[in-house]
């Protein structure tokens, strides 16, 4: 909900009564600025655990009473006694997430909750970045999420930084600077801006470095999703092709978004890829994002996890809201299968992956945002049957063991990166034709050994024989796992899914 719509519902909330409002937000100057907006002729009453009680009027553009050092439960054991301190005013309470773990503060503003609903002319605004609801309140509150920047705000706000400074900036480096500032707040926008112009009085395309850095440390400091730097591209997949071509097909839809909006392309959605471990499916989530040129995000369900009531259920709004607002990017979501583990069994734990998987289903199925999700899943069977129905992703692919001719480019593949030189004088169709029934991992495994055998016997170089050797000495994953490969792909096979390969 941007500004104008959020200013636009405190009006009607405030006018209707309503006793509790709960703005989540990440955007504390933004809201300050939307409730002063609102407020007209009411008096403000502010409450910080950082600066305490303060009072403030809107008509007088001034503090009637300027902060001071005293507790939010003072505050409420003064003026709760007296209908006419709450009187025609806001009482907004900052950092409402700490001040609601307090019993006692619970209990007097279920009091003051109460006394509104009866007489008293007054909303109480809880602000916060994080949502916490105790019970005792749930009927009084109202949640209202104010949204990350758009581009069109983020454009406005370079445009009124580069008019302050006497800035030119070209039309496309605007656009280009407006979108990768997506996801961060107001605040680290005008840093990042002013420790751009420090350095050398301009804003260049060499400060896109600095919006990805500092995208970075949002995504760390989130703690529930992680931004994976991205080296692999397609040509380091060996094989997949048909795969590899339907990426290429979505990239040319991500990098001309407006004209193919404008054509009536849907923004793409994303793709499950399952399949065999081993063969490329998390490999193929890093080469999206190289292909596409969009920061990659990996989402730990784990992560996601909390110890209290509604905790998860949060982290997986605020990690959704968190990949929306940094979009374009792609969300990995890897083990997908583990991740809604559970579902159905009954138990507690039953209970918030159902929920999880419920916010995550409904998001897949609504998303209009170019968060290109790739989730991989090395085991279907285990996943909900909703999540396969058509209109969650667009494809859905199957990965199986690579044959004679992909496994052949994998030895390529993995030898050119370790050994260059030694690549021209390698028979890679032998070797193709020794591994049948080894996956991707398998063969980079006994590349590595053959070249460390090498090594370690003084040769200096490495040689076809020293693979066979390592070839000899490894058991393949067809070996290792051939009853669950077979039953893995009897079932894609019945589910028809398409193949990654041709």
């Amino acid at each position: 909900m941007n500004d104008t719509n959020i200013a636009q519902n405190l009006i009607r909330y405030i006018e209707a009564g309503f006793p509790i409002l709960y703005l989540n937000t990440f955007e504390e100057a933004s809201a300050n600025r939307i409730i002063r907006s609102v407020a007209r002729e009411k008096r403000i009453i502010e409450w910080s655990s950082s600066y305490g009680y303060a009072e403030y009027s809107c008509s007088a553009g001034k503090y009637l009473v300027p902060p001071c050092r005293m507790g939010l439960n003072a505050v409420l054991e003064q003026k709760i006694g007296d209908d006419n301190e709450f009187q025609n005013s806001i009482f907004v309470i900052r950092d409402a997430h700490v001040a609601l773990e307090d019993s006692a503060t619970v209990a007097y503003l279920k009091e003051l909750a109460i006394r509104i609903s009866e007489s008293v002319e007054c909303t109480v605004i809880l602000l916060s970045s994080i949502v916490t609801i105790p019970r005792e309140l749930e009927n009084f509150i109202t949640i209202l999420e104010l949204d990350y920047l758009t581009e069109q705000d983020i454009h406005g706000l370079i445009q009124d930084f580069c008019k302050e400074y006497g800035i030119n900036i070209l039309d496309g480096l605007l656009e280009e600077m407006s979108l990768a500032f997506k996801g961060l707040t107001a605040f680290e926008i005008h840093n990042i801006l002013n420790l751009a112009y420090s350095s050398n009085g301009e804003l260049t395309k060499g400060d896109l470095k600095l919006i990805f850095d500092q995208k970075q440390q949002k995504i760390r400091k989130s703690g529930i999703l992680e931004m994976i730097p991205v080296k692999e591209g397609l040509d380091d997949i060996g094989g997949l092709e048909n795969l590899k071509s339907w990426l290429k097909k979505k990239a040319s839809v991500i990098h001309n978004r407006k004209q193919a909006e404008t054509f009536g392309v849907d923004t793409p959605k994303g793709v499950l890829i399952a399949g065999i471990p081993g063969c490329g499916k998390s490999l193929n989530a890093k080469a999206a994002a190289s292909l596409f040129e969009v920061p990659l995000l990996r989402m730990d369900m784990g992560r996601l996890m909390g110890k209290y009531v509604g905790e998860s259920e949060g982290n997986m709004r605020k990690a959704i809201a968190l990949a929306e607002a940094i979009s374009p990017c792609v969300l990995w979501v890897d083990e997908l299968e583990k991740a809604f583990a559970g579902i159905g069994s009954g138990g507690s734990g039953s209970e918030v992956a159902t929920r999880l998987f419920g916010n995550f289903l409904t998001w897949m199925q609504e998303k209009e945002s170019p968060a290109f999700v790739v989730a991989t899943a090395n085991d279907i069977t285990k996943l909900p049957p909703e999540l396969l129905r058509k209109g969650r992703f667009d494809e859905i692919f199957y990965v199986g063991l690579p044959n004679e001719q992909e496994r052949k480019y994998i030895f390529e593949i993995h030898i050119k990166k370790r050994r260059p030189s030694d690549l021209k004088k390698i028979d890679t169709v032998t070797l193709a034709a020794r591994t049948k029934g080894y996956s991707g991992a398998d063969i980079e495994g006994v590349v590595k050994d053959g070249i460390e055998n090498a090594f370690a016997d003084g040769r200096a170089e490495l040689s076809t024989q020293d693979i066979v050797n390592a070839i000899s000495n490894t058991h393949s994953l067809s070996e290792i796992m051939k009853d669950s490969l077979d039953k893995m792909s009897k079932l894609y096979e019945t589910h028809k899914f398409k193949n990654a390969s041709r």
